[in-house]
């Protein structure tokens, strides 16, 4: 679970460019952000957070799913 919200943090911190990478023909270099990467990470959970919201208290979905039991 640990590695499911570390991964998460870097994928998001990469999409809003927190992470730069740099190189030279000596050496290669990963530049981070930490602002950056802070403001990315809350926003990226914020929208994550709302788009799950939104799906959660659609009333259309209770309206056309069902539930099927089935004993065998």
């Amino acid at each position: 679970m640990i590695k499911f919200f570390l991964g998460a943090i870097i994928a998001l911190s990469l999409i809003g460019g927190a992470i730069r990478f740099a190189s030279d023909e000596h050496s290669w270099q990963i530049i981070i952000h930490k602002q950056e990467a802070l403001h990315s990470v809350q926003n990226g959970a914020i929208r994550i957070y709302n788009q799950f919201k939104k799906i959660i208290s659609d009333p259309d979905i209770s309206d056309t799913s069902s539930i099927v039991i089935e004993e065998g």
